[in-house]
């Protein structure tokens, strides 16, 4: 059994394949995700059942979440704790901006196409990391790397939508990140 059919509600570990997945597009400057541009906002673990996926760690200018318009830049950056195939991830997603639209749509269906070409495996240890820019654009880093940049600036708020909506599968993990319950207002 595949790990997707097991996991039917897993958010992110979509994330970010996505990332890796963008490479039809821009080049950005590598140094746009240094942690010394963005301070974290929250942080938690996401498991499935007994097996630890992922630590994810969201981050802004201020350390803040107010919403996307006043909060981009954000980094969200996932730490992967075992392998997972890119057609996992991409089935992942899908299955998450289904969970979160109700239906997919043709979108859904061409930004899948974009994972599929730009996606790769991870290994336990590598780190996926996704932007957000303030034009709604995402650039994506693998282990520090520059993949490459969306095309779609609807891309952007739908892919993030997956940890931090309040229709995600993850409700725990959403509110680590956004550090729900927290007095995060010192950033």
């Amino acid at each position: 059994m595949k790990l997707y059919e097991l996991m039917p509600k897993l958010p992110a570990v979509s994330l970010l394949l996505a990332a890796a997945l963008c490479s039809t597009v821009t080049v950005a400057n590598s140094n746009d995700h240094s942690d010394s541009s963005f301070k974290v906002i929250g942080q938690g673990q996401y498991s499935y059942w007994f097996w630890d996926l992922y630590q994810a760690r969201l981050f802004s200018s201020d350390g803040r979440f107010v919403d996307y318009q006043q909060s981009v830049p954000l980094k969200l950056e996932l730490t992967y704790q075992r392998d997972i195939k890119k057609q996992d991830f991409i089935n992942a997603t899908m299955q998450q901006w289904k969970i979160q639209q109700g239906k997919l749509d043709k979108k859904h269906k061409v930004w899948a196409g974009e994972l599929g070409t730009l996606w790769r495996d991870v290994s336990k240890g590598d780190t996926l990391t996704a932007v957000l820019r303030p034009d709604g654009l995402v650039d994506f880093y693998f282990n520090n790397n520059l993949l490459g940049r969306t095309s779609d600036p609807a891309f952007g708020s739908a892919f993030f939508d997956i940890w931090l909506s309040e229709k995600t599968t993850a409700p725990e993990l959403r509110s680590q990140l956004l550090a729900l319950g927290q007095d995060n207002t010192s950033g």
